[in-house]
């Protein structure tokens, strides 16, 4: 196999560094294991986030993504964890991460986690007619 799953994730310098912009990701293959049972959780990810300095390399993201696959984590712990770890990575002035799971048992699980940059104000958003 070329690849394996890695914890490590690699940065690359902000091409706009001056410019608040939004980078969109949309993950939607991750999966875990259920703490409790050991079934697989399934779930699609988005990361969205406005760069400071560094921005995260899609690649790694991908092996950082798959390095939880055969760990057991609460959806609300994975979330945060994961959040915590781009953070830490990347530095950003925002960033949010949504975890979107698939049912289990009759029940959905929506996570939603954010980071903000002290200091760091939106632009104000623009309504056109």
């Amino acid at each position: 196999m070329s690849s394996q799953p890695s914890k490590e994730l690699e940065t690359f310098p902000n091409p706009q560094p001056a410019r608040d912009y939004t980078i969109r990701i949309r993950m939607p293959e991750f999966t875990c294991l259920c703490p409790k049972t050991g079934q697989p959780d399934f779930a699609e990810l988005f990361l969205d986030y406005v760069p400071d300095e560094l921005c995260v390399e899609l690649k790694s993201l991908k092996l950082y993504i798959w390095s939880f696959r055969e760990e057991g984590a609460f959806h609300e712990a994975v979330t945060n964890e994961m959040l915590g770890d781009l953070v830490a990575a990347t530095r950003p002035r925002f960033m949010r991460l949504t975890a979107e799971f698939k049912v289990r048992g009759g029940i959905y699980t929506n996570v939603v986690v954010e980071h903000r940059a002290e200091g760091w104000q939106p632009s104000q958003a623009v309504s056109l007619p």
